[in-house]
């Protein structure tokens, strides 16, 4: 990704913020005290530091769409009965949320689809899906990690 790719990848991700439907992921809880809005846009802001800094040739508006719209299922799923088994299920859920609310490609639904891999055992076909994939593990580590161990080693 050059400068002007980055550049126009977080106007992507801008525009995307400003849309309501989107916006809906702000009512949910992801990891932690992290909203579901919070966490995609983490990815999403992960995945361009990584493809701008490594100079990954991605489609930048199928990478902001894809990352920003991976979890979309809009459900607290804490709450629900899914539990445990939410990780196997919510891209399912999310991507059949997704291409309801919008037109999706070949390429932001195999995010989508596939970003819990190798959870789920569907295996990505696209670089992006892959930058996805890597940079939402390494997020919910981080927000389930300062969940678990907030202010336990402020004293060390």
């Amino acid at each position: 990704m050059t400068k002007q790719e980055y550049e126009e990848y977080q106007g992507y991700i801008e525009e995307l913020l400003l849309d309501e439907r989107i916006l809906k992921m702000d009512d949910f809880i992801q990891h932690g005290n992290t909203t579901t809005l919070a966490h995609c846009k983490a990815v999403a802001d992960l995945c361009g530091q990584i493809a701008y800094r490594y100079h990954i040739k991605v489609d930048v508006k199928s990478l902001a769409r894809g990352a920003l719209l991976h979890d979309y299922f809009l459900y607290d799923w804490h709450e629900q009965k899914l539990g445990s088994m939410h990780g196997f299920y919510h891209p399912g859920i999310a991507l059949k949320n997704a291409t309801r609310d919008f037109e999706l490609n070949h390429r932001e639904q195999d995010i989508i689809r596939k970003h819990m891999f190798p959870l789920t055992l569907f295996v990505p076909r696209y670089r992006e899906t892959v930058l996805v994939c890597l940079a939402d593990k390494g997020c919910a580590l981080k927000e389930v990690y300062h969940r678990i161990f907030r202010g336990r080693f402020a004293s060390a």
